[in-house]
Formats: structure tokens, sequence, C-alpha cells
């Protein structure tokens, strides 16, 4: 019974992390710990492109700005988004991150 009990907590605990809520400055400070692990992140739309349901925005919150690359439309400057995907980094230039972007699975405006 412990076993079963010991196996729920750390299935929950990885489900938690999974797809936890997480500041932009924290994925920017350590891009390679996030790398390929599905994160949600909010702010607010600074720039937007798209082009026949794709593209890619750029969103801020009060600890950085990240890329967000879309396949399913872009929001317009200025909305605020909840975000979730996959993070992406880029190469790191005198160790800061260059080109981390998020690859959406789908974002929800609020």
């Amino acid at each position: 019974m412990k076993h079963i009990a010991l196996t729920a907590i750390l299935a929950a605990a990885i489900l938690s992390t999974a797809c936890g809520a997480v500041k932009i400055g924290r994925i920017n400070a350590d891009p390679s710990r996030f790398r390929n692990q599905t994160v949600q992140v909010t702010g607010d739309v600074v720039t937007s492109v798209g082009v026949l349901g794709t593209g890619g925005y750029q969103i801020e919150d009060a600890t950085g700005k990240v890329f967000v690359i879309s396949k399913s439309g872009v929001p317009s400057r200025g909305s605020r988004v909840t975000v979730t995907g996959k993070v992406m980094p880029g190469a790191e230039v005198l160790g800061q991150a260059v080109g981390t972007a998020i690859l959406e699975d789908h974002h929800t405006l609020k």
C-alpha cells in the first residue's frame, strides 16, 4: 500500500512540473534546463507576424521576453495570452540565451 501511495505522489509531482507556469526570465536564464520541456507562460504580445494561420509572436512578462512559434494562428499585438508549448533553446552568447523560443501547442487569450 505504501508503494502505491509513493508512486502516486511521484506521478503527481512529475505531472505538476511538466506543464507548470514558469516566468519567462527563468527560461531565459537557463534555457538548457527547460529544453524540450512543456511549459506554460503568460504575458503580453509585443510583436506578431502571421501568414495563413501560422507565424510567430513575442510575449513579455515582468521578467523578460520570449518568441513563440505558432501553427494555429497568431494573437495581435497588445493581447494578453497564456501559452503552452515546448522550449527550444537557441545559442548562448556571453552567457545570454539568443534565439530561445517556445513551439506552441496552444494559447488562450486572457
